[in-house]
């Protein structure tokens, strides 16, 4: 069994989409080390059966979280269940064509892709910074220089395409971990890229597109496995830095040069105070 350094209690991993795709094989393959998994995922099928093959350790919360209400409600469980998180993997996402709004008016890829990160990512800091060696992973397109935030529109309420809306949320990522970083410098916090992995189906696309990416996928993509390797190597051995960004190479991680604009600090605290601003704006209306 894995433990903390010093301690008598295994390891405890959460990982968001931890039911499909490389959050299943990541699971499994620290479930296979011997460490407490706790996965989220809106479908409880799927969660049901990875508590089966668990052995006891392994853990499902049913969470939606396009939502911010539904992801304190997760990060409410979670806190109440483990005291104590030494990994945070966040890789749930999902693509849908067209533009969609949440139950709370936000724009789905935004809420789902990035607000739910950061609001998970500051509800858990006290059960990481409590861990002997804590890390949190974010997958997203870490490395990536197309896209930017839309400041005076990031609901895209005007031009809106799903490319956008991806590559936005995928640089508001980037720049979450290093605000994060910089306010929890204890807690190792990674920005990472998976490259193209063969999650398929992509039922969340549209055709032909969907398609075409299931065909590319069987011929290129990594398999979950593979990437789930490289993503299990990360929470062993995070690296020194409070922030740092890898991307993956078959099994093993480059890094990527965290020192030009994509990470620039004072962009990164501007998105933590709008982001701010807008979780308190939701929360006036729900009083």
């Amino acid at each position: 069994m894995v433990t903390y350094p010093g301690a008598d209690m295994a390891r405890t991993i959460v990982i968001t989409g931890g039911t499909r795709g490389i959050g299943l094989a990541l699971a499994r393959a620290r479930l296979r080390r011997g460490e407490e998994v706790v996965a989220l995922a809106r479908d409880p099928g799927p969660g049901r059966r990875l508590v089966e093959e668990g052995d006891g350790r392994a853990h499902f919360i049913a969470a939606d979280l396009s939502t911010v209400a539904g992801t304190r409600a997760a990060a409410t469980e979670l806190t109440d269940r483990h005291p104590v998180i030494d990994a945070l993997v966040m890789g749930a996402h999902g693509l849908r064509p067209g533009r969609h709004v949440t139950a709370e008016g936000l724009e789905l890829t935004f809420s789902l892709y990035y607000l739910s990160r950061h609001v998970l990512l500051h509800a858990l800091a006290g059960p990481l910074t409590r861990a002997e060696r804590a890390v949190t992973i974010n997958l997203s397109g870490a490395g990536m220089k197309a896209g930017r935030i839309h400041w005076d529109d990031p609901q895209l309420t005007a031009g809106y395409s799903a490319t956008k809306a991806n590559l936005q949320a995928g640089r508001a990522n980037d720049l979450l971990g290093v605000a994060f970083a910089e306010r929890y410098p204890g807690i190792r916090t990674i920005a990472y890229n998976p490259g193209f992995v063969d999650t398929r189906p992509y039922t969340g696309m549209a055709q032909p597109w969907r398609a075409l990416a299931e065909a590319a996928a069987a011929v290129v993509a990594a398999r979950p496995e593979t990437a789930a390797a490289a993503l299990s190597s990360l929470v062993d051995e995070p690296p020194a830095e409070a922030f740092s960004a890898r991307a993956r190479r078959g099994t093993t991680n480059r890094p990527i040069d965290t020192t030009g604009p994509t990470y620039d600090p004072a962009t990164a605290r501007r998105l933590d105070a709008m982001t701010r601003d807008l979780l308190a704006g939701l929360d006036a209306v729900t009083r």
